[in-house]
């Protein structure tokens, strides 16, 4: 029988690190980390349904990655085609929405239709959201949303006009963020909308994230008090 968590995040977001550590740990090539974070992912989305999040968001690739080698992001695009097409069952059966944050553009073609026809297709589904962050950079979301507003013509920025040109306009901001493989860092990940998320720094490799770890962190957010800056 699942824990019953007394208060749970609405809004989780994940920051999966180490996976090329967690290979080379064992002996293994880079991308052999990747499959088996993408495993690590389809396990968290069920964790999600079973414990009740409503909104969890993946950093799968950020606009920093594409310093990597071209042989590794080759591999993260494989990953990422395959993984999306052989979930109907995770994604159409158990009604998970999918959606996406980050500019599409520098992607192949038959990923970007893929992720576009998944998002058309779960458009409806209200249990579950699952945003994949793809060339995603939290600096780069704000450029393009203050660009946005000066296309519109205007010349003073309020909070709420800047708001609704966020890649994540549809999104209520994390109100817990978890970070896998013991670095201590928001890596330029939804830096606006992070002001007041609650931070998790986890040990574990993200491959080897489990349930056991999962449900450690929800217990530390359990134990939170979230005060927005002003007193309990």
């Amino acid at each position: 029988m699942a824990y019953k968590f007394k208060k749970i995040p609405n809004h989780l977001a994940i920051i999966m690190d180490g996976n090329g550590r967690w290979a080379t740990k064992r002996g293994l090539p880079r991308n052999y980390g990747h499959k088996e974070g993408v495993n690590a992912v389809e396990r968290t989305i069920n964790y999600c349904l079973k414990y009740g999040i409503k909104y969890c968001t993946f950093f799968a690739f950020s606009t920093e990655n594409w310093k990597r080698s071209k042989e590794e992001i080759d591999g993260i695009f494989s990953l990422l085609r395959s993984y999306i097409t052989k979930n109907d069952d995770l994604f159409l059966k158990k009604e998970v929405k999918i959606n996406y944050i980050g500019e599409l553009t520098p992607f192949p073609d038959d990923l970007k239709s893929i992720l576009v026809n998944y998002v058309k297709k779960t458009k409806d589904f209200d249990k579950l959201t699952i945003t994949f962050a793809l060339n995603y950079g939290g600096r780069d979301d704000l450029v393009r949303a203050v660009n946005k507003i000066i296309e519109k013509g205007y010349k003073n920025i309020t909070e709420q006009q800047l708001l609704q040109e966020l890649d994540t306009k549809d999104l209520p901001e994390p109100d817990f963020v978890i970070r896998t493989s013991g670095e201590q860092r928001l890596s330029n990940f939804m830096l606006y909308q992070m002001a007041y998320s609650e931070l998790y720094f986890s040990k574990v490799y993200w491959p080897s994230f489990n349930e056991k770890h999962f449900t450690k962190a929800l217990k530390v957010y359990e134990k939170r008090k979230r005060r927005y800056g002003g007193l309990s």
